[in-house]
């Protein structure tokens, strides 16, 4: 009702205003009626971030806070240390039989790599002197390293070697280890009565295959062998290389 009594109005003002407008009045005519409200109009332009708020005040005892929104899953972070050992699992089940593995090469039989010898000289006349000592009987000599015409022993398995003497002297003695030309050690004993004298020395050395080792007396050369007065040169392989 009320809106129909607004439009009739309207009608009859905009009716007269043409009326009005041209009479000639000194006077002022009477205010309108207000007009119609007009269309809400659009929103405003997005206003600027405002300043950061006070803190809030602490939540009071007794009160629960309330569970927020799940937020975004956010990137993953940096690796941790790493953990202590874990306690030791059970054994595992075996697994299965592997393939069969190339031969082997061909293997030495224990007794190519012995080598060991003893030999005597039993004769009264002295043993030439800067020559190898010659030594007339064989007590061992174990595959045949020891030449016994020559005096010398031939390295045939490359390794660390032990020699020793004990020789029986009616005068001074100066026995000298002799390898391949080169003196390794020499011993003498000094005769300065009548007698005899025994006197040994031995020494350890390494040798390379076809390496040769034997005795020399220089011109003290009282050496000699005779029943219950023998000289003796032994040698044997210690380990090979």
């Amino acid at each position: 009702m009320f809106t129909l009594h607004i439009t009739l109005a309207t009608l009859v003002t905009v009716a007269l205003l043409p009326k009005v407008a041209m009479e000639s009045c000194d006077s002022a005519g009477t205010p309108g009626l207000p007009g119609i409200p007009g269309i809400p109009g659009r929103d405003g332009w997005e206003g600027q971030k405002g300043e950061k708020g006070e803190p809030g005040l602490p939540l009071k005892p007794g009160l629960v806070a309330q569970t927020g929104q799940k937020g975004e899953r956010g990137p993953a972070g940096p690796p941790g240390k790493i953990g202590r050992n874990g306690v030791k699992g059970f054994v595992g089940i075996p697994g299965s039989t592997g393939p069969r593995g190339n031969k082997g090469s061909v293997g030495v039989h224990k007794l190519e790599l012995q080598s060991a010898f003893c030999v005597t000289r039993r004769t009264k006349a002295q043993p030439t002197a800067r020559s190898p000592v010659r030594f007339s009987t064989v007590i061992t000599n174990l595959n045949g390293h020891f030449n016994i015409d020559t005096g010398k022993f031939v390295c045939h398995i490359p390794g660390t070697y032990y020699f020793v003497y004990h020789a029986s002297a009616v005068s001074s003695l100066c026995v000298s280890f002799i390898r391949d030309g080169q003196n390794l050690a020499s011993f003498c004993d000094h005769v300065t009565s009548d007698g005899t004298q025994v006197s040994s020395g031995g020494l350890t050395v390494y040798l390379n295959k076809d390496q040769a080792v034997w005795l020399e007396t220089n011109d003290n050369n009282g050496m000699i062998g005779v029943a219950g007065k023998q000289s003796v040169f032994s040698g044997f392989m210690l380990y090979p290389h």
